[in-house]
């Protein structure tokens, strides 16, 4: 990785792709995410219905990786919200290398200034296993919203248990966007 303390958060190109296959790659390596490795990485790292994809660049190394996409009826329901009033958190993640820079934290910062863009909410699903990534969340003021059991199973073999979170609600009460 580039030597560098200067973080980028831009949109996602084309171009960006091989890289974050090969972040994503060393992601699922020592953290088992996503559970199995994709058939297709780059199809995996653009979901259906994905609005918007970021990057945050160390010097020209890609070290984290966000997409948005509709929430789904079961995080809508969990959040309590109608979809339409809601955008979904979508494979976030960074790449071993950059943690502990803030990566995940400018990441996020960028989903709730889109949502709030937009009149919307972000949302999250996260497996209740992942207690970096929870930790995370909770430190950076998303509202735990409730637990549902996901119709995947887990690396031990389990069905998977997926807490959601909805967005501090400072961020999109914010008369003054934030800047990037």
């Amino acid at each position: 990785m580039t030597d560098t303390n200067e973080l980028t958060v831009r949109p996602r190109a084309d171009a960006d792709l091989p890289s974050c296959v090969e972040a994503l790659a060393g992601v699922q390596a020592a953290d088992r995410y996503p559970v199995d490795w994709p058939a297709d990485p780059v199809d995996w790292l653009t979901p259906h219905g994905m609005t918007d994809a970021w990057v945050v660049v160390a010097g020209t190394d890609v070290v984290g990786h966000m997409a948005l996409t509709p929430p789904g009826p079961a995080l809508a329901s969990a959040a309590g919200l109608p979809e339409r009033r809601l955008v979904a958190v979508a494979r976030l993640f960074v790449s071993t290398g950059a943690r502990r820079r803030g990566v995940a934290a400018l990441l996020l910062a960028r989903a709730t200034e889109t949502g709030a863009a937009r009149g919307q909410t972000p949302v999250l699903e996260v497996e209740t296993a992942a207690s970096a990534a929870i930790g995370l969340y909770e430190r950076a003021g998303w509202r735990y919203a409730g637990t549902s059991t996901a119709d995947w199973t887990t690396a031990d073999g389990r069905l998977a248990r997926m807490r959601a979170y909805v967005a501090p609600s400072d961020f999109m009460n914010s008369s003054c966007p934030m800047s990037f």
